[in-house]
């Protein structure tokens, strides 16, 4: 970042290129200064926020440093987490790891999951619709028509046993 318009930066600008370069950072977009001022308001505006409510719970006429340590330390704790301690990780990694993986079954090729399970595995059905009528009402069909045109809903099949299902695969037969 080139050191020019630090005069039409305002005074938090220059506080914002002050904490970049006391960090080593030199070469940053000048967008950088104004996405950290954004976060800056934006973080000053909630925790004044959050004061002013407690200071309205505890029926305060003004806002206190009281109120603004706890909007301070409100946002602390939900805003960053701490990792578990290490014994308790270490703990929970033996634990879990006294249950042995299951076994591998040694076949040529990759594993698969069970056919059930894999993504080629047919999950569609085909309804195949019932001929109900009787000759003569085919005999009735306009000549340029399609029988198949002709079908309503309760024509197909409501039974499952009248669906039929099939796999897009070949399956090798030895």
């Amino acid at each position: 970042m080139a050191e020019g318009g630090e005069e039409d930066m305002p005074r938090d600008g220059n506080i914002v290129k002050e904490l970049l370069r006391s960090m080593s950072i030199d070469d940053y977009e000048p967008q950088v200064v104004h996405q950290f001022l954004e976060l800056w308001y934006q973080y000053v505006a909630d925790v004044l926020t959050d004061a002013q409510m407690y200071s309205e719970h505890a029926e305060k006429s003004v806002i206190d440093s009281d109120d603004i340590k706890l909007a301070i330390q409100s946002k602390v704790n939900f805003s960053f987490s701490q990792p578990p301690p290490r014994e308790v990780l270490l703990e929970l990694a033996r634990s879990r790891n006294k249950v042995p993986l299951p076994k591998s079954i040694s076949a040529c090729g990759i594993p698969l999951p069970p056919e059930q399970d894999i993504l080629i595995h047919p999950n569609y059905q085909l309804a195949v619709p019932k001929r109900q009528r009787e000759e003569t009402e085919d005999d009735e069909e306009p000549a340029g028509s399609n029988p198949g045109q002709n079908l309503v809903q309760s024509d197909l099949p409501q039974d499952p046993s009248q669906r039929v299902s099939f796999s897009l695969g070949t399956k090798d037969t030895k």
